[in-house]
């Protein structure tokens, strides 16, 4: 007999002889008879235990099971197994549980839960947000492959920084000194001149960044996209716009159990207001009086700001567009109308910055007197600079952090909660 997952079994006949592999999630006594919860990567089912057959289970012990479906409406889901047989398939080797996973919510601290990550795993609840980052990335490929996108896989091992020095982590290579890539964003556009014309990526960035907050990581996943032959950024925008559209359809078909255990009903996107940072400021300001810092808001601006639009435009998201030149990296193309401002943008959701950004330059000239500007030697970029002499169209592109837009799909209030495994200022393990 063939091993079935729990999901399988809620839509068999009843009577049907079955065989089940998870672990021990909970165990009721009564007598000569056991209600034990098992529980595998689909779900949780209810067993009916011999008290003969109960001897040595224990809490998290990795069993299988060989039973009958039977109806029974007071379980879970309204299906329970008689068990005929049922085998302990690996030993356990601890007195106490670091803490209890069976109760919903895991009662421990955050901390504890990561030091034990691979227990606080185990709970459903806990895993749930894993669940929509699959979704999530999923819906991103079949949704730019849709539009004529090639998915790219850059290097994560570079020799120069693309947003700036002072956020990059180091390392020795073979005796000489190359940077963790803080994003595939010199590579994303090398790939677009090189013919692919438009290209996404899912994969990991660095940041050095001396930040230990709940939104704040060192390394993330990033979902990256660079297209070409734009008129503007306004076709980025628009790009990411049906993209969440299409984001939302798609979890509301694949991940209902888990959006309904956070409680979660997600939005109706239309048009996502498109206003200028000076604007922006100037709101805050006037209404809210609310300084902000120069080129850019800061955290608490975010959390106003998104929900002032909330309020006048039913939105829960808000591109903030046309960012000073100052405040914008080396190759982010500047706005015609004003040469001080670019054509660039972040999307704010729930107020928490999610995405940035904008049409790149594609003019070679233009590009490497940006990095005389910027007080960049153009000769430390020259694999990157030098393929925009041979016909670069104009291109632009945006990043999205899967972990933020993860913990705010899902309200949480740590983005560790929606992160495998951290890498912060203070965990480098598990």
């Amino acid at each position: 007999m063939e091993r079935v997952f729990i999901k399988e079994i809620l839509q068999s006949e009843p009577g049907k002889s079955v065989k089940l592999k998870g672990w021990v999630y909970k165990i009721h006594n009564l007598g000569k008879i056991s209600f034990i919860i098992l529980r595998d990567k689909t779900g949780l089912i209810q067993l009916v235990v011999e008290a003969s057959d109960r001897e040595g289970l224990k809490l998290e012990m990795p069993i299988e099971v060989i039973g009958e479906t039977v109806v029974n409406p007071k379980a879970i889901n309204g299906v329970e197994i008689a068990v005929q047989e049922i085998v302990k398939i690996a030993d356990i080797h601890y007195d106490v549980l670091p803490f209890a996973i069976n109760m919903g919510e895991i009662e421990a601290n955050l901390e504890n839960q990561l030091n034990f990550r691979s227990i606080s795993l185990r709970n459903p609840r806990v895993r749930a947000p894993f669940k929509i980052q699959e979704e999530i990335v999923e819906a991103f490929r079949t949704f730019l492959k849709n539009e004529c996108f090639t998915e790219i896989h850059t290097p994560k091992i570079v020799a120069s920084g693309t947003e700036g020095g002072s956020e990059m982590f180091s390392i020795n290579y073979f005796n000489r000194r190359v940077f963790l890539a803080q994003s595939p964003q010199f590579y994303k556009q090398m790939m677009v001149g090189a013919g692919f014309e438009r290209v996404f990526e899912v994969g990991h960035a660095y940041r050095a960044e001396l930040h230990n907050t709940w939104r704040h990581l060192n390394e993330y996943v990033s979902l990256d996209i660079e297209m070409g032959f734009i008129e503007s950024e306004e076709e980025i925008m628009d790009l990411e716009e049906r993209f969440l559209i299409y984001l939302f359809d798609h979890l509301n078909e694949t991940c209902q159990k888990e959006l309904e255990l956070f409680k979660v009903e997600l939005p109706k996107i239309n048009k996502i207001p498109r206003i200028p940072l000076k604007e922006i400021q100037r709101i805050l300001l006037d209404d809210f009086n609310k300084k902000s810092p120069e080129g850019n808001i800061d955290a608490e601006g975010e959390v106003i700001i998104s929900k002032y639009i909330k309020e006048k435009y039913n939105s829960e998201f808000l591109f903030i567009t046309k960012y000073p030149v100052a405040k914008r990296p080396v190759y982010t193309m500047p706005d015609a109308a004003d040469k001080t401002l670019t054509r660039s943008f972040d999307l704010i959701y729930k107020g928490l910055e999610i995405t940035t950004g904008g049409q790149r330059i594609h003019d070679y000239e233009m590009l490497k007197q940006n990095m005389i500007d910027f007080k960049l030697n153009p000769e430390d970029f020259s694999f990157y600079l030098d393929s925009f002499k041979y016909g670069m169209p104009p291109h632009g592109g945006l990043a999205i952090g899967l972990e933020r837009l993860t913990m705010k799909l899902l309200d949480l209030e740590n983005i560790r909660q929606a992160t495998l495994l951290p890498r912060d200022m203070k965990r480098v393990t598990p």
